[in-house]
């Protein structure tokens, strides 16, 4: 039998939903495993998830759309949210957000055509005090400069680089 990307999905919800005993609770965990297992959350992923948990699919919908981590569109590989925050922009965040969109080559809100980088705005990441402050998935960077940023994505396009090569290399053996 052939297993789909639909089974895969499913079988996922309900395994994070008996973590949490299948309550709404389970909300936020599901959503968020599953736009960091898939890179977007779809109609078909909203409606499973309602399912599952027993909740009316606009309270999914609404969930997945209020928080900018779980946004449900599709993102790439490597997510940088730049804060947005009244002390990052006293910090110089709009140099350093001009620098992020020259260097990955897309806008705020855009994917790159090959699905590695996002570019996304963040709110108040608790780095007040060590602004202008970045998120690169789960990584957190402070005291941004536009020099800084350069030589951020830089390093993580090296790492795709190597990345891609490294599968290309599995490939011929």
């Amino acid at each position: 039998m052939l297993i789909t990307e639909r089974d895969r999905l499913r079988e996922d919800v309900l395994a994070i939903a008996e973590l949490t005993d299948c309550h709404r609770a389970s909300l936020i965990p599901i959503l968020r495993k599953v736009k960091e297992k898939y890179r977007g959350i779809d109609t078909y992923a909203m409606q499973l998830i309602a399912d599952v948990l027993g909740i009316h699919p606009v309270e999914v919908y609404s969930v997945a759309t209020f928080y900018s981590f779980i946004q449900p569109q599709t993102q790439g590989r490597l997510a940088f949210r730049l804060c947005r925050t009244l002390s990052c922009e006293l910090e110089g965040k709009e140099s350093v957000a001009e620098q992020l969109q020259r260097d990955l080559g897309i806008g705020f809100g855009e994917t790159t055509p090959d699905q590695v980088f996002s570019l996304e705005w963040a709110n108040c990441m608790g780095m007040c005090d060590q602004g202008p402050a970045m998120l690169v998935n789960e990584t957190v960077y402070t005291q941004l400069t536009p020099g800084k940023v350069h030589d951020i994505v830089e390093e993580y396009k090296s790492q795709q680089e190597g990345h891609v090569t490294k599968r290309q290399a599995e490939r011929v053996l």
